[in-house]
């Protein structure tokens, strides 16, 4: 992991490292600017001061450890170099990390960041959510190198998850009664699809590109909105049964991981009517319909109505589109969603839309749809 730089303000000059040839000019004791992470001659043994990285996002190479650096994307690696060329003493400073507040944020998906369609069971949305991950300031061995006095910043999926984790937990104590699934609803029904300051998430990679589910999910997790979602979109052990049946595991099977007896449905449940909070159609031909439940989590008395954002070429219509929850003993209503495509041809994945609101709960789900058309000879 990476460590915070906790020392005097250092003010030094600005040299561009050329990490292709080699052959660079005395760069002791100044920040250097590299654009190559592998550079096989490493900058940080040449008694330089800090190294900024400008990197591809396709180059995830950490080398940013008990060292004074910092990354960069490429635009901005590149008006650094103009600043370098265009003047005559070029300077640079380091100082120790401030935390600014109430300033909007570039909110991006990291380029490491695990991505859909699932090649698993592609009927299924992932990733579910997204969780912030990226130089996250935790706790460290004390025998760690890269530690400094047991902190570091360190990025992946293992930063992310205990922030999850963490939501979870608070939920937890506020709704004990709660399935997992029931979570997992609250997290992606509520999440940001935008940042917190109403500006548009990008995805990272070989070009930048707005972020749709299959880079995020419902959203960037927003746990003040998780704890009162209106909605839940919940399941239970049948859920999952069903859900065996339909990747076509035979009855033995399934029984022996149950430890008891079990006998699929007839006919076989389809596995676009799993009870998740998300809709995949991963092979559209010409019309599907699908099934989904909700629970009532908020007021007794409630009316939803749906809002529906469709997929480009999709027509999605949902039967009913009004939700009335009148008592403790009617919190569970289910719906249908008919999805007819328009397209004649084969396509990639487009994305859409769910909503259903009370005017104060927003409970959305996202939907992606695939054309597949079938040639018959």
């Amino acid at each position: 992991g990476e460590s915070l730089f906790t020392g005097p303000e250092i003010s030094t000059g600005l040299a561009y490292w050329d990490s292709e040839s080699g052959n660079n000019a005395d760069v002791k004791g100044k920040i250097v600017l590299v654009f190559d992470t592998t550079s096989t001659y490493p900058v940080e043994t040449k008694g330089v001061a800090g190294v900024i990285y400008a990197q591809h996002p396709d180059d995830i190479v950490d080398r940013c450890h008990a060292f004074p650096c910092i990354y960069t994307d490429y635009d901005l690696g590149t008006d650094i170099l103009q600043y370098i060329r265009t003047t005559r003493s070029p300077t640079a400073r380091i100082s120790a990390a401030t935390t600014l507040t109430g300033l909007p944020a570039t909110t991006k998906v990291a380029e490491f960041s695990s991505r859909g369609p699932n090649s698993v069971s592609p009927a299924i949305l992932k990733p579910d959510i997204a969780a912030p991950g990226v130089s996250i300031l935790a706790a460290l061995s004390p025998f760690d190198p890269n530690g400094h006095d047991g902190f570091g910043l360190d990025s992946g999926t293992s930063m992310a998850t205990p922030v999850v984790s963490g939501i979870i937990a608070l939920l937890k104590s506020l709704h004990p009664d709660w399935s997992p699934a029931a979570f997992r609803s609250a997290l992606v029904t509520t999440a940001w699809r935008t940042s917190p300051s109403g500006e548009p998430i990008f995805a990272e990679g070989s070009n930048k590109k707005l972020a749709d589910p299959f880079d995020y999910g419902g959203g960037l997790v927003n746990p003040q909105r998780a704890a009162d979602p209106g909605l839940v979109y919940d399941m239970g052990i049948e859920d999952y049964i069903n859900y065996m049946c339909s990747k076509g595991y035979n009855d033995s099977s399934i029984s022996r991981v149950l430890g008891k007896k079990t006998k699929c449905p007839t006919p076989k449940p389809s596995i676009l009517d799993m009870n998740l909070p998300s809709i995949t159609i991963p092979n559209i031909e010409k019309e599907v319909t699908l099934t989904r439940s909700v629970t009532n989590v908020g007021p007794i008395k409630s009316v939803y109505k749906a809002v529906i954002e469709s997929p480009l070429g999709i027509t999605l219509t949902v039967n009913p589109t009004t939700l009335v929850f009148s008592s403790e003993d009617k919190k569970v209503l289910s719906f249908t969603v008919k999805a007819k495509t328009s397209h004649k041809v084969n396509t990639g994945y487009f994305f859409g839309s769910l909503t259903w609101t009370d005017g104060v709960h927003d409970v959305k789900i996202p939907v992606s749809v695939q054309t597949r058309i079938t040639i018959k000879s």
